[in-house]
Order: C-alpha cells, then structure tokens, then sequence
C-alpha cells in the first residue's frame, strides 16, 4: 500500500472518522508491530529475538501465534554459519560434521567461480583441439555439437577411428564401416583435452573441456586451484547459508523433525551404490539452527519432545537413519548443531499434556505468555482493527479496499463476537483469522459484483454467507440434531451403530444392531 499522493505523503488516521478508504491507513514496516491486540506478547517476542530465548504461546487457534512467531525470526540476524557433512574414509558410516563460517563459505565460492574457466566458442578454440572435443568435422570442418558423432554437412564419422580413414588399412572398402560402428561409433570425442600454449612469452599448460555447446578453458593457475579442492574430502551441505530462519515443524513426523538416512539398495557400494554422507538428511532441528524453530500444537508431538528437549540442552543433535530395516541405520552423524530458539504454541486445555521437562527447559530459558482474545473498545483499538483489515487486503492481493463504513461494519461484528465468544462487554474481538476469514468473502463479494471498494452491504452479505455449518443446520431443521433425523436414510441410521461405536459402546442405544 503506497502512503504516497500527488501533493505529498498522507497523514495516518488518529480515529476511525477520518479514514476514506484502508488505503489511508499505513501498514508497519516492523513485522512484530502488525500483530493485533497482544502488546505483552510482541514485548516478549522482542526480547527473546534479542537475548535468544524460548517461547511458549497460549491461546485458542487463530489470535496470532504463528504470526507473533514469524515476525520474531524476522527479527533475528542472518545465519553466520553454514553445516556440511564431510566423506570419512576411512569409516563412511560414520560421516563428520563440518561448520564454515559466512566468510569460508564466500571465499570458497569466490575460489570456485576461479576454476569455473571461461566459455569460448568452438570456432575459437585451435581446429585441432576442437575436432579432438568431436566439434569440428576432421573431413569438412563443419562444426557441430559432440553430441552428433557424425557430421550433419558431409555425413561421415566427425573423428576418425582406428581402422578408418587414413589408417592404411587395406579393407577398409569391405569392411570399414563395420569397423567404425564396432570400435567407435563416429569416433570418441574427448571430455577434456590439455596441451601447451604461450602468453606473454612464457608457455603455460591450458586445458580445454567440453561444455554443452561452447568450450571451457582452464588456464594452469585454474587447474593448479582445482587440484587442491579435488585433494579435499567430499563433503555435502545440508544447512546453506543463505536461508530462512523460520522453521515449520507443526506435525512433523520423526524424520521431518530430527532428521534420516536414505535407503540405498546397494548398500553404499563405492562403485554401485551412494556414499553414505550424500544420503544424510537433515532435520528441522538442523535446519532451525541460528533461527526460530516453531512448533504450533506442541503437545500432539507426543514422546517427540523428548527429542526436542535434548537439543535444545545440547544444541546438537545426532542425524542418524531411522529405518531399522533400511541401510541408512548404520549410518550416524554425531554432534550435528542445533542451536535454535522454539517458538511453541499449544491451547489451554493442552497445557498438561506437554512434558514437563520441556515445559521447565522452556521457563528456565524463556517465556510463557497467555494470549489475549479480546482488547477494550477504543478508539486506539478500533484503529488497530482497521490496520488488521488493511494488512488482510494487501496480503491478498485481489480485495478492493474497504471503505470507512465497511470498517464500521467490521468493528461492530468484532464487538459483538467479544461479547458472544469471550462474555467481554465493551471489548474487540481478537479471533483474527475468522474475522480475516469474513474480510475475504466479503471482498470477493466486492470484486464479483464489479464494486471499486469494499463496501458495508458486502460485509453485511459476508456475515450471512460465513455462517457455520452448524448455524446453517439449525436455521434450516431447528436443531442440529433434527437435521441428522430428517436427512440420514434408513441405511444410514442402521449403520449408524457402526460409525458410532466408539463413542456408544452399548449396543442398547441402537435397536437396529451392530452387524
């Protein structure tokens, strides 16, 4: 949204009397200041990116955790390290763990580019060296890619093969083209040629590779640099440099979370099959390293924040295959860094379902907030709602903006679901994401309708249609429970002793039996 007119930047809005449109309204550029009505929790979320501490956020669904969670690693400093996992030779199954810094990582960059030669064209390289590449047609001199072994212009093998032409060989009439086909279809054009060449008067080694259709030229202190990094072990990254620091781990699975080993079936043979370092996958416990882990939900990890709770102690956490029946078990990473901030986000009625280690790693080292679901009605407020209905439309993309009145509109549903939802009189809601949920329909309603704004008769509209399906039901049959006798067939409610079984064990409830 552009703060800017013809006659100079906007002034913001100090109640919502004087907004026009929610193009009046600017959205913060600070991440942390877009969240709604939860002044404690973003205070706290300051302070944890700053001092690197823990966060437990706890409230229903929809009132900002996970927003309250990104906009924190938005706040944190890019990763300085970057995580590799290096070949042992000596013990593949047991890959080391490297760590480069942000400057190694761009001076091996810079001193991998210096190896990458420079692309010439096939016509300016040496004849000699381009037909020894399978460029040019030692018959016709017609250039062409090394891909075609025979030359599109005069049709004959681009290299001679032994036997062939010029060879001397007496059969060659007979016998010849066999020879070519059997020995070497068209030739055997080279993936790299070295030879000599003089620059400034002093001869220096030059080799030439192929390189899709141009030829890469690697001069001797090009070469001399590729020998070293070819005298390194190999290695694979598995955290890069540059990347977020906002990890997702909400319901991931034991490999997701911590990490594996892929399955190789020919059980890591040098010449078959995949070394082990080039199968380790990371965790996203790895991959939050220097970052924020987030995890909403926390208590449906179950026994894994057992997992979660060692490295957060440790800060490193072993990658090792999971699979018992796999290859990849008796591959391990030991000491793989894991230095994380965990966001986690769980409801009030979850609370005790949480390990209690964790829970005290997590307050020993951090902050537990409960998030508000209501904020007074004020005039302050209400204008936080109205950056809460701007910031929605942006991020869409495809709304009109509101007008005032529709902003209206909106207060007035927020009060009365603060009321209806939290018995708080006199307050705004702070169930965002349904409230987000109600500007969207009514937006599409608004674009739909070929309106320029978002206006208040679409809110209004949006109210009727975003009612739930327990709302509709009732509407429409009285109860929900009428709606069930008057719309499930008779199969249906013959079954129904089976589908519900678990909740009715006792077969007395349904005369129409179990079977």
């Amino acid at each position: 949204m552009s703060a800017l007119n013809a006659e100079g930047p906007r002034r913001s809005p100090t109640a919502v009397d004087e907004i026009e449109t929610t193009d009046n309204i600017p959205i913060p550029t600070d991440p942390l200041a877009r969240v709604i009505g939860q002044e404690t929790a973003v205070e706290i979320a300051r302070i944890a990116a700053y001092q690197r501490r823990h966060l437990l956020l706890v409230g229903p669904p929809g009132i900002g955790k996970s927003m309250t969670a990104q906009a924190l690693a938005l706040h944190l400093d890019r990763p300085r390290t970057e995580l590799r996992v290096v070949h042992n030779p000596e013990n593949p199954e047991r890959p080391s763990v490297e760590v480069a810094t942000r400057e190694e990582v761009y001076r091996e960059r810079e001193a991998a580019r210096s190896v990458e030669g420079e692309l010439i064209a096939p016509t300016d390289a040496p004849a000699s060296v381009a037909e020894r590449l399978g460029y040019r047609c030692a018959r016709c001199s017609f250039y062409s890619l090394p891909s075609e072994r025979y030359c599109p212009s005069c049709g004959n093998a681009k290299q001679v093969a032994p036997g062939g032409s010029g060879s001397g060989n007496p059969f060659r009439d007979l016998v010849g083209g066999i020879l070519e086909l059997t020995v070497s279809p068209g030739g055997n054009p080279h993936e790299s040629v070295r030879t000599t060449r003089l620059r400034e008067g002093v001869e220096e080694v030059v080799a030439y590779e192929r390189s899709a259709d141009r030829i890469k030229v690697l001069d001797q202190r090009a070469l001399e640099r590729r020998r070293t990094l070819q005298h390194e072990s190999p290695r694979k990254v598995i955290v890069k440099l540059d990347r977020n620091t906002f990890v997702m781990a909400t319901g991931a699975s034991e490999t997701e979370l911590l990490g594996d080993v892929r399955h190789d079936p020919y059980g890591g043979h040098p010449q078959l099959g995949t070394l082990p370092y080039e199968r380790v996958i990371p965790g996203a416990v790895h991959e939050a390293h220097e970052g924020v882990l987030f995890i909403d939900e926390l208590p449906h990890l179950g026994a894994l924040q057992r997992h979660i709770l060692t490295a957060m102690q440790e800060k490193r956490f072993p990658v090792t295959g999971r699979n018992p029946q796999s290859g990849g078990a008796a591959v391990r990473v030991d000491s793989v860094p894991c230095d994380f901030i965990l966001v986690a986000a769980a409801n009030i009625q979850d609370i005790h379902r949480i390990l209690s280690p964790l829970r005290s790693r997590i307050a020993g080292s951090g902050y537990e907030v409960l998030l508000e679901t209501a904020m007074p009605d004020t005039e302050a407020n209400r204008l936080r709602l109205a950056q809460f209905c701007a910031q929605e439309i942006a991020v869409d993309g495809r709304i009109r903006p509101a007008t005032r009145a529709a902003v209206v509109e909106l207060i007035r549903e927020a009060r009365r679901r603060a009321e209806a939802l939290d018995n708080r009189r006199n307050a705004l809601t702070l169930r965002l994401r349904e409230l987000g949920g109600l500007i969207r329909t009514a937006g599409d309603l608004a674009a739909v309708s070929g309106s320029s704004v978002l206006d208040a008769s679409h809110v209004r509209e949006a109210l009727r249609r975003a009612r739930s399906i327990e709302e509709q039901v009732r509407e429409v049959y009285g109860s929900f429970q009428g709606g069930l006798r008057q719309e499930s067939t008779e199969s249906q409610r013959q079954s129904m002793g089976y589908y519900n079984w678990n909740d009715h064990p006792d077969p007395n409830q349904f005369p129409g039996g179990y079977g």
